[in-house]
Order: C-alpha cells, then sequence, then structure tokens
C-alpha cells in the first residue's frame, strides 16, 4: 500500500472526497438558504419578475406566492390537462400560453385559467379563449399562486397519446406555436380569475413550511456517504492487490519446494 501508485491514487481519492464534502457544505448551506418566508408573504400580490426568472427553477419558499404579470394570450395555445382536482372532484384545467408584456426576449408563462368539471365543457371554453384571443386584445393583468412544475408523464393506458395529466410548462412548450427565440417559465400561474365561462381553480394558501429544509440535509448525507466510498474504493483495491501478491508469494513457494 506505499508503493507510489496506490500513493497516488490516495491522494486522488483525498481530492474526490474533498469535492465530495464541500458539495455537502453546500446543500448544508441551501438547507438554511431556502428557510421559509415569514408567515403572510406569499399572500402579498407581488411581480413576477421579483419571486422568479424564465427558466429557472422556482425556490422552495415561494411555491405558492400570489404573484401578477401583465401579458396577452397567444392564439391556438389554450390546452386542456386532465385529472384536474377542484375540492375534491375530477375535471380538467384550460391553459393558455400567457407572452408577457415588454419583455426582450419575447417570454412565456404557463397560466391554468379555469377548471371544468367535464371534457367537453373544457373544450368549448378552450375554443372560445383560442378564438377571442385570434381576434386580438389589449394586455391583461393576470393575477394567481405561482406554482412549481409538474413534471411531465405519459398519458395512462388506452388514453390520447396528446393526454395531458399533469401541469408541465415543458410538456406544454411543446406544443405551443411561435416559439422561435423564446424564454418560458419553468413554473405556471394558477389565475384567481377565471376566463372563458371555467370555474375557478381552487387554491389554498401553502401551508407554513419548515425551518429547516430536509431534502438538502439528505442531499448533503449522500455526500458524506460518497466520501467515505472514495477512501473504502482505494482501499480494497490496494487490498485487494495487495492480497494477490501474497497469493502469488505463496504459490511461487510452494512450486519451488516441490
Amino acid at each position: 500500500m506505499v508503493r507510489p501508485q496506490w500513493i497516488a491514487l490516495l491522494a486522488l481519492s483525498l481530492v474526490v472526497a474533498g469535492l465530495f464534502a464541500w458539495l455537502g457544505q453546500w446543500q448544508l448551506g441551501r438547507a438554511i438558504d431556502t428557510a421559509p418566508l415569514p408567515p403572510g408573504a406569499t399572500e402579498e400580490v407581488r411581480p413576477l419578475a421579483d419571486v422568479s426568472e424564465p427558466g429557472e427553477y422556482l425556490p422552495e419558499p415561494f411555491v405558492g406566492q400570489r404573484v401578477s404579470v401583465t401579458g396577452t394570450w397567444v392564439p391556438g395555445d389554450f390546452i386542456i390537462v386532465a385529472s384536474r382536482f377542484n375540492e375534491g372532484v375530477e375535471g380538467y384545467w384550460v391553459t393558455g400560453q400567457l407572452r408577457i408584456s415588454d419583455t426582450a426576449p419575447p417570454t412565456s408563462i404557463a397560466v391554468a385559467v379555469g377548471w371544468a368539471p367535464t371534457q367537453d365543457a373544457a373544450d368549448a371554453a378552450a375554443e372560445r379563449l383560442n378564438a377571442d384571443a385570434a381576434a386580438g386584445s389589449a394586455p391583461m393583468a393576470i393575477e394567481g399562486r405561482l406554482i412549481s412544475d409538474e413534471g411531465a408523464v405519459p398519458p395512462p393506458s388506452g388514453a390520447d397519446p396528446q393526454t395531458l395529466t399533469r401541469m408541465s410548462p415543458a410538456a406544454l412548450l411543446s406544443r405551443w406555436s411561435d416559439t422561435a427565440g423564446l424564454e418560458v417559465y419553468r413554473s405556471y400561474i394558477v389565475a384567481e380569475v377565471p376566463q372563458g365561462g371555467l370555474d375557478e381553480i381552487v387554491s389554498a394558501p401553502p401551508e407554513a413550511g419548515s425551518a429547516v429544509n430536509w431534502l438538502n440535509i439528505f442531499y448533503a448525507a449522500e455526500w458524506v456517504i460518497f466520501a467515505g466510498f472514495a477512501f473504502y474504493l482505494w482501499y480494497r483495491l490496494a487490498r485487494d492487490a495487495w492480497e494477490k501478491e501474497v497469493e502469488d508469494l505463496e504459490d511461487a513457494r510452494a512450486a519451488s519446494s516441490d
């Protein structure tokens, strides 16, 4: 184990373990940085640009933050998301692409504009909203809660392949029009005032969070384990090589005695 190659491998293990330790410390810092906001802070309506930026993940303390933004609807981009529950009743959301005013490059955010109890009602509302957007309208102010991307999932077995069951701006972006050079928010807004004859989406204030972000604590513990594994891997490789050398010497002695 004191041979040059094993000393060099140990030095490499120290570097790797040091990197993992730094990542663990960074995760612990994140656990502190993401402490919850003061009680009631999410109920204060804030400009969207003050809370999040296009392309960024929504920080945990701001999930459910009430925000405001002004923009225009992009015609043809009102899309239905299925399996949405409103006060325990399953139904459908109608979502739209809101092109935010006065942004360069052009920037959009997905907005859930309302809830419908049936597919037919959702289809009719989407058709009305698309027609209104195509006719042209002045920019409008939208207020609502800012929510994190739920992540795209495949449609249920046997369903239409175009069926969406999760509210995912990334999945909606693939179906939007006029997206060349477009920047998009990863989060989405649940509008407080429904449109197109839809029902209001009931969106309760977020519950008060813990002062400790346990997910980041878990990640920090993982990095510590990885750092320990780097040393263990060096030890096993060196020990296996040493044991093989001992076996070879014993075999050589046995052969010479014969």
